[in-house]
């Protein structure tokens, strides 16, 4: 085996196990921000999101996603790894690397419909995700579709992984409802703080550590010249969305908010997702400080305006920051810092590109939309109407961990609840 090869296969299992640890920071970010009499159920959750998507992508994911293309919008073979032999580890190591991106975008739902939604019909919806929504999405942007044609960038997936992450929790969200005392005969919102703000910080940093695998992983090269640009961008994007956030909400409110600070380093880095290879390190500052005065103005409207109950704000930083990230490929990307990565000539709206790399990014953005969304809410409602989706009135107010479980998270402690 040729050194390039060794060593590019050695890189990209480096950053499949980055990006595996991730599944650790969902786990913690979730469960910090949720109360106390659930956590057993949102570690649950997280970790068989892991165990199914990365059975179920073995089996079908990952020929619906780079198996030959029909027409551009399906791949039609390569399942069961099928394409593989024993010699060809680089191939098992692109399986491997693909596969914990899908269990990714199946966890950010997690958090959006906690502390209500069924167990079983939660791993219904992991097994249709991570075999059919988000494999197609991913083979018309990554593996040859309709999208990669027609020029679309999203180089790590903030379209692919968290806009489809996204868009399926708000499907999931509406179709649950808000939780129990979560807002008022009157429609104001009341809090319902989560028990743990350690937890989701630690949580946070996992994520943030992950994501150097997640962006510098997706050069699939050990040799690509554009790794260390993309390490930067994604560090300083992150850190600017988590300045920008506390600021926002520190001016709006008088007071620094620790949650929405968190999430404003989420969405930082959910924003520079699509870019991190084509954009200079001043325009990922940029990103970084809009993602996180969007992603806090999101999450009120969500919350106050649409009535939206999302205990840890994942349709926000994943989806709608998912959206933005996307769109401002179109506008930063730089034919210089591209062209690292293998993206020759293009450059987006503020670089002298016009406007066609934007049109297509919007075309991306919309067309994923409409395909997870109209697709997940779909199969919420048929859940709804036949196997069941939300808990008891009984179950919720006593907690899915005793009743879901049969345990709780912290034994031997009295937990008082406000509902």
């Amino acid at each position: 085996m040729e050194l390039t090869t060794v060593l590019d296969t050695l890189w990209i299992l480096i950053a499949s196990f980055l990006v595996f640890s991730m599944h650790a920071g969902f786990a913690m970010v979730e469960a910090g921000f949720t109360r106390a009499k659930n956590t057993v159920n949102i570690l649950m959750k997280n970790f068989m999101n892991v165990a199914l998507g990365l059975l179920v992508f073995f089996l079908v994911g990952y020929g619906f996603m780079f198996g030959k293309s029909a027409g551009g919008f399906i791949g039609t073979n390569s399942f069961v790894l099928s394409i593989s032999d024993p010699s060809n580890t680089q191939n098992f190591a692109l399986w491997f690397f693909q596969a914990v991106f899908a269990a990714t975008a199946a966890t950010i739902v997690s958090g959006a419909v906690a502390e209500r939604i069924k167990f079983y019909s939660y791993l219904l919806y992991c097994v249709i995700i991570t075999s059919l929504v988000y494999p197609i999405v991913g083979h018309w942007i990554w593996g040859g579709g309709w999208l990669q044609q027609l020029g679309m960038i999203d180089f790590a997936g903030s379209t692919v992984v968290h806009s489809v992450g996204g868009f399926s929790a708000l499907a999931g969200a509406m179709v649950l409802g808000p939780r129990i005392g979560k807002y008022n005969k009157d429609g104001s919102s009341n809090a319902i703080p989560g028990h743990n703000i350690a937890l989701a910080a630690l949580g946070v940093f996992i994520l943030w550590f992950g994501w150097f695998g997640f962006n510098p992983g997706s050069t699939l090269s050990a040799s690509s010249p554009a790794i260390a640009t993309i390490a930067v961008n994604t560090a300083i994007a992150a850190a600017a969305g988590a300045f920008s956030a506390m600021t926002f909400v520190w001016i709006r409110y008088r007071k620094p908010d620790a949650s929405m600070t968190l999430n404003g380093a989420l969405a930082g880095l959910v924003g520079i997702t699509a870019g991190c290879a084509v954009v200079s390190p001043i325009s990922a500052i940029i990103i970084g400080l809009l993602c996180g005065i969007i992603v806090s103005i999101s999450i009120d409207l969500f919350d106050k305006r649409f009535k939206i109950d999302d205990p840890v704000g994942a349709i926000s930083v994943h989806g709608i920051c998912g959206v933005f990230g996307t769109l401002f490929v179109g506008m930063f990307a730089q034919a210089e810092y591209a062209s690292l990565a293998g993206f020759e000539g293009v450059s987006g709206l503020f670089f002298g590109g016009g406007g066609r790399l934007l049109l297509a990014q919007f075309i991306g953005a919309i067309s994923v939309f409409a395909w997870t969304f109209g697709l997940m809410l779909g199969l919420f409602f048929i859940m709804k109407k036949t196997v069941g989706l939300r808990v008891s009135r009984e179950e919720e107010l006593k907690g899915l961990d005793i009743e879901e479980h049969g345990m709780e998270a912290y034994g031997g402690f009295q937990i008082f609840q406000n509902y």
